[in-house]
């Protein structure tokens, strides 16, 4: 948490988000370049190292309970 929080994905473009966020943490916020690319760009890199990351993925199965 250094260096802050990154918004990435469709929300982080929304209007006054990243002021909001930083005011309820009280930390520095930013937004990733490309924030609407930018997760599948990750995805796929790790996607082509898998076995580089993977003790850093979640290897069970969760699912949600039926309503």
């Amino acid at each position: 948490m250094d260096q802050g929080i990154y918004l990435a994905g469709g929300g982080a473009l929304l209007r006054g988000l990243d002021t909001r966020v930083s005011e309820a943490t009280q930390m520095a916020v930013h937004i990733a370049d490309d924030p609407l690319t930018c997760v599948v760009r990750g995805c796929g890199k790790i996607l082509e190292n898998l076995a580089l990351y993977d003790r850093s993925l979640v290897v069970e199965t969760y699912s949600a309970v039926p309503r």
